[in-house]
């Protein structure tokens, strides 16, 4: 292999082999471009497998449900067998309380010789994962069921199955894109970057110097104006990433300006790290909030302000913003309702490979990891759905059975504005400024019938709340840009982007019933 791989006609028989209709006759390939593609020096093989594969292909997509012996077989084809089915045999072999089983799979017509599947298997109660390189039968041994409920689980509902689609090396290639994200590097900023490029269309074009406006006055700031944030690197980056990703955000923060009876400035913020590292909602002046975005925050992140009109300006009750957010200082960020802004409809709001499949298995992981993370995260939100109370997950994916309808439907319920938690009402960054306008007086005779728990950060910056009349934005605003934005620039190298910004009227039920698939983000009329 040594000798032939300083032949440069050996990748380009890859490229050729790829194409060659090997399969028309039934003939199977005895190897794979991408199978042997690590074999390559590594300056070749990996350009090429990140042009094949991206971070999304570390998610795994839900085939189906295996079930007991008797009900239908599950059929489908996989990523490199074409062939596939599965059933699930209960028994008891252990001598147990409940028993155990045995899940088969399956494999035959195989795409090469040396290609492979991975797949990962989860009821309520578990997670386990397996690859299959061989066409034949294999099992997977369930010695026991946790307990009685994962059993009649398992006798109605099967097991999940989901398939890493990109197969072993496609998942490796896919997490070398994943892990990136999140690292406070050049390196994780580009990764950022390119993933909003690739997936969301954005554009990331460079601005003129200097990146930081000069604020030595900031008298044209004034209160109920929204500060929209968007971070591209470290763990905030990365975690913004996907969020604006699965919502159609271009940012992923927000805080709000408010003016005290003596003039001086503040931001409110939901999500500020308070010295025992916890996400809280805070009051700090403005100078310490500017000060720390722009020596201490290391997420590179890139602010714009948004004048509310002077209108709604006019509006504003400062003294009521001023009494919900003094409630309101000290309590934890909205974890609660964070993903519940996102997901409004059973199958519109999950890019490919997302599903209410994969939400449910994801969230049984963390159950399982993190427990306590898992019910500050979902399970009292699940359960404010269900009307029920201290129902752990596993308990809730088996109540939604009971009651005859999916684990989708029960995401897609909308959140409350008055549902309190254990830990009192949960407002993530963007509610708790919307929230502050319901008090301000800005949402009107609609504030009763609008749930701003159901926004997300590009919900809020649509809003028609905003100056619409750029010779009224203040003299510094881009003032250093050849390009002249709707909005206030402050901080950031390159230019925000916030489509749809200002555009929206009000109207009853906003937001609950919207999909935001990537990259066009169609939004129906009144959803």
């Amino acid at each position: 292999m040594a000798v032939i791989l300083k032949n440069h006609s050996f990748i380009t028989f890859l490229f050729l082999f790829q194409f060659l209709p090997w399969q028309i006759h039934g003939f199977k390939t005895p190897f794979h471009p991408k199978d042997v593609l690590p074999l390559l020096p590594r300056q070749v093989s990996w350009p090429i497998l990140n042009s094949l594969y991206s971070a999304v292909d570390i998610m795994p997509t839900f085939v189906g449900v295996a079930s007991i012996e008797g009900n239908k077989t599950l059929e489908w084809k996989g990523a490199c067998f074409f062939k596939n089915i599965a059933w699930l045999e209960l028994h008891n072999k252990s001598n147990s309380q409940f028993g155990g089983g045995t899940l088969h799979i399956k494999v035959s017509n195989a795409h090469s010789w040396t290609c492979m599947d991975l797949y990962v298997f989860a009821t309520p109660y578990r997670v386990t994962w397996d690859y299959y390189v061989l066409s034949r039968e294999h099992t997977l041994e369930i010695k026991e069921w946790e307990s009685q409920a994962e059993l009649e689980y398992v006798k109605h509902k099967g097991i999940s199955i989901f398939l890493m689609q990109a197969g072993m090396l496609g998942t490796l290639s896919a997490l070398w894109d994943v892990l990136p994200l999140f690292t406070n590097t050049g390196w994780g900023e580009n990764s950022n970057i390119g993933f909003l490029k690739k997936h969301m269309g954005s554009s990331f074009e460079k601005r003129p110097q200097p990146w930081v406006t000069n604020l030595t006055n900031t008298d044209d700031i004034h209160s109920g104006d929204f500060l929209a944030i968007s971070k591209i690197r470290g763990r905030w980056g990365g975690f913004e990433t996907l969020e604006k990703w699965v919502s159609g955000a271009y940012a992923g923060h927000s805080a709000v300006c408010l003016r005290d009876s003596e003039g001086k400035l503040w931001v409110g913020e939901s999500g500020n790290e308070n010295d025992k590292g916890e996400d809280v909602i805070a009051l700090l002046p403005w100078e310490e909030w500017w000060e720390f975005e722009l020596t201490k925050d290391d997420s590179n992140p890139h602010i714009a302000l948004l004048p509310l009109h002077p209108d709604l300006r006019a509006k504003f009750n400062e003294t009521a913003a001023w009494e919900y957010a003094k409630s309101m200082t000290g309590m934890p960020y909205g974890f609660h309702n964070l993903i519940f802004s996102w997901i409004d409809t059973i199958d519109g709001n999950y890019p490919s490979p997302l599903d209410a499949n994969l939400v449910a298995s994801v969230m049984t992981v963390w159950n399982q990891l993190q427990p306590a993370y898992a019910a500050n995260m979902w399970n009292e939100a699940l359960n404010k759905r269900l009307g029920t109370k201290n129902l752990s997950l596993p308990d809730v994916l088996v109540e939604v059975e009971k009651r005859g309808f999916s684990f989708a439907k029960l995401l897609a319920i909308p959140e409350q504005d008055d549902w309190v938690y254990s830990d009192g009402k949960s407002t993530s960054c963007v509610a708790f400024i919307l929230e502050m306008y319901k008090e301000a007086g800005l949402f009107g005779e609609l504030a009763s019938s609008i749930q701003v728990t159901e926004f997300t950060i590009k919900d809020a910056y649509s809003l028609k709340f905003f100056e619409n009349n750029s010779s009224r934005l203040p003299k510094w605003c881009n003032a250093d840009d050849n390009v002249k934005l709707p909005f206030c620039q402050i901080r950031g190298k390159y230019r925000m982007e916030l489509p749809g910004y200002n555009s929206m009227d009000l109207y009853p039920h906003m937001n609950e019933r919207c999909p935001s698939m990537p990259p066009k983000y169609y939004r129906p009329k009144s959803c």
